[in-house]
């Protein structure tokens, strides 16, 4: 169906108000939705729910992509503020045709983004997005809008927040509780300031949360899975068990120790997946994680006797090979994860409930269960950019890359790409120490900067 420029590895995403995160480009986008889920289903009325996350601009774009659904025949069931797994979540039980979600995740406040789940609460193939993508550039959706009874209507779910949270609940041991446990959650001013603490809460645990006032533009500011500061200081201070942190649209999980140590998505990964094998249930005896994940991983997972895969960085190319694998576990180092046999896409709450069911079922600590795995010393720079050629045509970035993987040899690997989210360009060097790490990655970083930053 030709090649998408508007859907990105998550949807579309952009500066609110802003191309392409119009008010006109989300009627169009409803509208062409609408038309697809019309025609793959032989012309009946399709059911599309929306949820959103705590930014300002989320009532704005939900109302103009009611307008566009509605007004190509659909019927929209509204479930107002949701974590992102609870909208697939909702997708599935409402037997509705798409789930749509109004989030930018992590992105701060002025952004937003609209990310599509088919009807199996997975992801949307990219085909149908360049589907739905073509059909808004050619501008037909327009010329098929119905009248009188062919125009839709709009519901809402007043009982949402309580099915996730029964959901949540339901993938932890139904022969376990959390009563005894002290944990400590950051909910970033986003998703999931309801949904977490009542699952964490319902389930026994004595439970503090911060970061959960949301007003529009706090989401994600200085809080959340990627500023974990106040939530170790919290751990610390309390002495808690662990701390939860979460991002904007509660699908990813980072995890602080009871020493207020940061553990990421590789930690997770390690444990849930030594767990798994121990108790005969690591499906095909594998593991998956992307490009990204750290060398310390790829040697725990030899160590453990489990088979590991990489992937491509994004959760739909996780999820795809852990598909094609038959993996039921995968996670990405920042955060990112699958448990392929509770949910269809990555959780922040599930994760965790996973973890703590571990953490439940050997009596360890979180800092000892993560012992597991060394991590090798690591530096990640993001740096903005103000356009985004081909790598490959930059001469000086290319030389920068060639002189740090000569210094490396074996020891290390350099990995730079740009983000399918926002607009900046990620630079990774591993080596042996922490030092060599960060002057590669800054070297590299400095020619981007210097080329196109």
């Amino acid at each position: 169906m030709g090649e998408k420029s508007l859907f990105g590895t998550d949807g579309v995403r952009g500066v609110a108000n802003r191309e392409p995160m119009t008010v006109e480009m989300a009627v169009s986008l409803g509208r062409a939705t609408a038309h697809v889920l019309q025609e793959r289903q032989g012309g009946t009325r399709p059911r599309v729910v929306i949820g959103k996350d705590t930014r300002l601009s989320g009532a704005m774009l939900e109302s103009a992509l009611v307008a566009g659904l509605c007004s190509m025949g659909a019927d929209v069931f509204l479930l107002g503020t949701l974590p992102t797994p609870g909208i697939a979540v909702l997708t599935i039980q409402q037997q509705a045709d798409a789930g749509c979600v109004i989030s930018a995740s992590h992105n701060p406040f002025e952004d937003n983004g609209i990310k599509l789940f088919s009807r199996d609460g997975f992801k949307l193939p990219d085909e149908e997005e360049a589907g739905i993508e073509a059909l808004m550039a050619g501008g037909s959706a327009a010329e098929r809008l119905p009248t009188a009874g062919g125009i839709g209507n709009s519901f809402r779910v007043d009982d949402a927040l309580e099915r996730y949270v029964a959901f949540c609940k339901g993938t932890f041991p139904a022969d376990m509780d959390l009563r005894g446990l002290r944990i400590v959650l950051d909910c970033a001013n986003g998703a999931t300031c309801q949904a977490a603490p009542a699952v964490f809460e319902q389930l026994g645990a004595a439970v503090t949360t911060l970061h959960a006032s949301p007003n529009g533009l706090n989401i994600n500011a200085g809080c959340g899975s990627q500023h974990t500061e106040d939530l170790s200081a919290r751990v610390q201070a309390e002495g808690a068990d662990i701390g939860l942190a979460f991002d904007g649209d509660g699908d990813r999980l980072i995890v602080v120790d009871e020493a207020g140590v940061e553990l990421s998505g590789d930690h997770i990964l390690t444990i849930c997946a030594k767990d798994l094998k121990e108790r005969g249930r690591l499906a095909n005896n594998l593991a998956v994680g992307t490009v990204m994940s750290n060398f310390g991983l790829h040697a725990a997972m030899r160590n453990l006797g489990i088979e590991f895969a990489c992937s491509a960085v994004g959760d739909r190319y996780l999820l795809e090979l852990m598909k094609e694998k038959g993996g039921i576990l995968g996670a990405e180092s920042s955060g990112h994860m699958i448990f392929l046999d509770k949910h269809t896409t990555g959780d922040g709450i599930v994760s965790a409930l996973q973890l703590l069911a571990v953490m439940c079922r050997t009596g360890q600590p979180v800092s000892a269960l993560a012992s597991v795995l060394t991590l090798s010393p690591q530096h990640l720079l993001n740096v903005d950019v103000a356009r985004r050629p081909p790598l490959q045509d930059l001469p000086g970035v290319q030389a920068a890359i060639a002189a740090a993987e000569k210094e490396l040899g074996q020891e290390g690997r350099v990995l730079v790409r740009y983000s399918g989210t926002q607009n900046m360009c990620r630079v990774m060097v591993e080596a042996p120490t922490e030092e060599v790490a960060a002057r590669l990655c800054d070297s590299i970083a400095a020619a981007l900067k210097s080329e196109i930053g």
